[in-house]
């Protein structure tokens, strides 16, 4: 774990904040270099999907030429919200070292811990409703790509 990486990610959250965007940096190292940084701009672009994190994971993929980031370590300014941390996953990202807990985050009202306690319930008790359709249907969609013998698995 280097510090300089975290300060960096500490960084860009502070100089995002003073350019209009949310308060959360992201650095993703690999062998001791930066190869994707990115602060939060979902206000900026208008996607609320824009987290650093996740800005960081798509500039990482697309400079490695790869999906799969085994071997690079992100640092975060705030601890990942579940959005996050489900792409640090897909990602296959090594290490996740954060700043601020999502305690923190909380505390200046970002959904971080809200949305981390409704994943915990079963999605009947959630209040936002998930309802289920047509798995018969959908269920083809699975069938097709086990069936496919030319897929990239990930």
């Amino acid at each position: 774990m280097n510090e300089l990486f975290m300060r960096k990610a500490i960084r860009i959250a502070s100089e995002s904040v003073m350019n209009g965007g949310g308060p959360f940096g992201a650095v993703i190292v690999k062998d001791g270099e930066i190869i994707a940084e990115s602060a939060n701009s979902v206000t900026q672009d208008n996607d609320s999907t824009a987290h650093a994190e996740i800005n960081a994971i798509r500039q990482a993929c697309f400079k490695l030429g790869t999906f799969d980031l085994t071997g690079c370590d992100i640092y975060t300014s705030c601890e990942p919200c579940p959005m996050c941390l489900g792409a640090i996953y897909w990602a296959r990202i090594s290490h996740i070292y954060y700043g601020n807990s999502r305690k923190d985050a909380a505390n200046i009202n970002f959904a971080d811990d809200y949305i981390y306690e409704e994943i915990g319930k079963s999605p009947n008790n959630r209040n936002l409703p998930i309802i289920q359709m047509l798995r018969d249907e959908a269920q083809e969609t699975l069938r097709l790509w086990m069936e496919k013998t030319d897929k990239i698995e990930y």
